[in-house]
């Protein structure tokens, strides 16, 4: 089961699934209390043997793991940063989206989307795009998308180079969503919320045994809301994913899963940067200095009677795992897929200085109507095993996948659109000319730089199935795995795997009629290789060393990595990490601490010989120094915390001849300094209260770093009360102080702002 867009049409969400969410949240009178579900983790990781009762809270183990296969040892005995967001972090910061989840790891930042790189999820992770890296129960989630969380139990983040565990991409690290799975007990839970600017969610999780080996699990979501502190844009969508395993308890089991998600959006524009001539236009001297524009938070450039996104997600999967015994486990899962993105949204562009010459912002509209298929099966063996006096940890396992993906583009009210873009007899080309002005002389292509009307009229002429593409990516790979143990002070992890990879483009150029076919074929292998040493039970210090492979078209053909002919005869890329660490587990298990220094290098990095749309070489080096601190758990019984630091010294340290003068300079979206925090105290019994804290520093857009965004430092609140064994009340309020921040910056006309402060109430509930 994953995530993925959806269809085209209008997403009008079913009445009855979504009252049923609601209704079952608000007529149940049950809720594990925030405390309690704090204490939950998945698959039994805590012993419940080992729980306490401290005035009827729950207290017990709070170390977490991956369900990977291709993880041969315990987290704390792998040698590398990898961070798990439980599902307790999960419900007590109120997330509803991948962005509000990978929100609590620092050294995450997002990406901001455009027409060729599209508008959804882009992690970046430790400096590097990570948007072709997401993966849903260890299989690549393809296709372009805003994914939801509803049936999600955890997120994994994997940091640094790790193509040795997930193939092509990974050069930053990737993220695995692990999603809900049916389980051995009856259960119902769900919750209920409502908020301010229009916040409406509710969800329904109920596991059903059938017979004495068998179980069933639906979970259901419908959610709509504004955007807080914006004047237009707003979110609604509604999910369902059933699934049933036979033979829980059987050697051998089968688990059929579906997803299903439909979201119909308003996009949110952002505000643009205040420096947008270059340094040899005679109006250079009007320039800021490169941050966003000073107005109000809730301008919004937006066109409503224009603008949409909608996206849709279908997901089924079939797991067969046989337990062959002595700790030998063959798992096979067969996974088809299928991902819609569909859009037309503003971009406020200001690249001609309207903004400064006549106080207008032009209206750019990017676009894109994709949708991208993927066939998977994966088959992974693991087990135990002793070679003398030497214990082995293995896994092994093999992948056959097909992406496929049909992409084409709006031609939107070209009348107008041309003859204003075009305009070469005003002082500044652009429908904000002296020669069409603001408002209807432009068809409201250009409006009011401090006063936008987002309600403005639109009847222009939308012409699809422009330019269509088509993108094949096949992928053959193979990998092996094991943790060698010499002794309880001593082992060795180490990993192997080969990826053939083959991808093929079809782009038809409407307006010519000519047909471009690209290709790409690469052979390639990576390795991860690591030592631990354990100078305690609960303890551990590593070194490791890892690579990763990025082919041209690593993104399946709707990312922001996609072959073209400037890049389609490049080798991949070749990334590595170096990376000493240090992990242990306090307070018997309960609070997981970790501390580690690394370098990242990518050594022949695609860098351009000229100008935009010049042909690319392999001939670049990137470079990220450092510093990472995490903890995890509960300090006492009552106190637990969540988060981490991030100190990160990036530089171009060879652009190509290109792009000299971006040499030496910092990579785009990546904070020197970042920090998070969520904490919880359960006060007495009944009442919980908790906090969060995010800090991080100026990011630039681009390579130049001519274009930024400030720093920010933004406050959570959560309180929760129980007001009986199964019903818990949960307040939560999101930017606590307003704080008006940017938190997506694009390399070239603009920012994304950040949500205001919103509150919401949510009734948990569980049966």
């Amino acid at each position: 089961m994953t995530s993925k867009p959806m269809v085209s049409s209008a997403a009008s969400p079913p009445i009855k699934l979504v009252a049923s969410a609601l209704g079952l949240a608000l007529a149940s009178t049950a809720a594990a209390a925030a405390t309690g579900d704090a204490a939950d983790v998945r698959d039994g990781a805590a012993d419940p043997q080992n729980a306490q009762e401290l005035d009827g809270v729950k207290v017990r183990s709070t170390v977490v793991n991956t369900p990977s296969p291709k993880f041969t040892a315990p987290l704390l005995d792998t040698p590398r940063s990898v961070t798990v967001i439980p599902q307790a972090i999960i419900q007590q910061t109120a997330a509803t989206s991948l962005l509000d989840v990978l929100r609590q790891v620092p050294g995450i930042t997002f990406g901001a989307g455009e027409g060729g790189n599209p508008n959804g999820d882009r992690p970046i992770i430790r400096g590097f795009d990570s948007e072709s890296s997401v993966f849903i129960d260890g299989i690549r989630s393809s296709g372009s998308q805003s994914r939801e969380i509803f049936d999600i139990d955890q997120v994994e983040v994997i940091k640094g180079p790790s193509s040795a565990y997930t193939g092509r991409g990974g050069v930053g690290g990737s993220v695995n969503l692990t999603t809900k799975q049916p389980m051995a007990e009856d259960f119902l839970r769900g919750t209920a919320g409502i908020g301010t600017d229009n916040y409406y969610r509710g969800t329904a999780d109920w596991n059903q045994l059938v017979g004495v080996d068998s179980a069933a699990r639906l979970n259901v979501m419908g959610h709509s809301n504004d955007v807080p502190g914006r004047n237009g844009p707003e979110m609604s969508r509604w999910g369902i994913a059933p699934s049933v395993t036979f033979g829980l308890h059987a050697p051998t089991s089968v688990t059929l899963a579906y997803y299903h998600l439909q979201s119909d959006d308003t996009p949110d524009s952002g505000i643009p940067y205040n420096n947008p001539f270059a340094a040899t236009s005679p109006y250079a001297k009007l320039n800021g200095d490169g941050r966003p524009y000073a107005v109000a938070r809730g301008t919004y450039y937006g066109w409503l009677d224009r603008d949409y996104q909608k996206q849709g997600n279908d997901i089924g999967s079939v797991l067969v795992k046989t337990n062959f015994g002595d700790g030998w486990l063959l798992r096979n899962t067969t996974l088809y897929a299928r991902s819609t993105n569909d859009y037309i949204w503003t971009q406020p562009d200001d690249s001609q200085g309207n903004f400064l010459l006549n106080g207008g912002v032009w209206r750019r509209n990017n676009n894109r109507d994709s949708s991208t298929t993927n066939l998977t099966n994966q088959t992974d063996l693991t087990g135990e095993f002793d070679t003398g006096s030497l214990k082995h940890s293995f896994a092994a396992g093999i992948e056959l996948s097909s992406e496929k993906t049909q992409r084409s583009s709006y031609l939107v009210d070209p009348a107008t659109n041309a003859a204003d873009t075009h305009n070469t007899g005003s002082i500044v080309n652009g429908a904000c000319s002296s020669k069409y002005g603001i408002g209807a002389a432009s068809g409201y292509w250009c409006t009011s730089a401090q006063r936008p009307n987002p309600n403005d009229p639109f009847d222009g002429l939308i012409i699809g199935g422009q330019n269509p593409t088509r993108i094949v990516t096949d992928t053959r790979s193979a990998w092996a795995f094991d943790t060698v143990t010499f002794n309880p002070t001593w082992s060795l992890n180490a990993g192997l795997r080969f990826d053939s990879f083959s991808t093929r483009s079809t782009v038809t150029t409407t307006a010519t009629g000519v047909v471009t076919r690209l290709g790409n074929d690469a052979n390639f292998w990576n390795y991860q290789l690591g030592v631990v040493y354990k100078p305690a039970q609960n303890g551990s210090v590593y070194l490791s060393y890892g690579t990763s492979s990025n082919p041209p078209g690593a993104d399946a053909g709707d990312g922001a990595d996609g072959i073209a002919v400037t890049n389609a005869d490049l080798k991949p890329e070749d990334s590595r990490n170096i990376e000493l660490g240090t992990k242990w587990e306090v307070f018997d298990q309960r609070l997981s601490l970790s501390a580690a220094v690394f370098r990242s290098e990518k050594t022949n990095a695609r860098v351009a010989t000229g100008g935009r749309g010049s042909p690319l070489i392999n001939l670049g080096e990137q470079r990220v120094d450092g510093l990472e601190l995490g903890f995890s758990g509960q300090i006492t019984e009552r106190w637990s915390v969540f988060g981490g630091y991030t100190y990160l010294d990036s530089e171009l340290v060879k652009t190509g001849p290109g792009a000299v003068a971006n040499q030496g300079n910092q990579f785009p979206n990546t904070p020197k300094n970042s920090f998070t925090l969520w904490t919880t105290v359960a006060v007495t019994s009944r009442w919980a209260v908790g906090g969060g804290a995010y800090y991080q520093d100026k990011v630039f857009g681009d390579a130049a770093n001519t274009k930024w965004v400030p720093g920010y430092t933004r406050f959570d609140a959560m309180a929760s009360y129980q007001l009986s064994k199964n019903l818990t009340l949960q307040l939560n309020v999101q930017n606590l102080t307003n704080k008006y921040y940017f938190d997506k910056a694009y390399a070239a006309h603009y920012a994304s702002v950040a949500p205001g402060r919103v509150a919401m109430l949510t009734a948990n509930f569980s049966l």
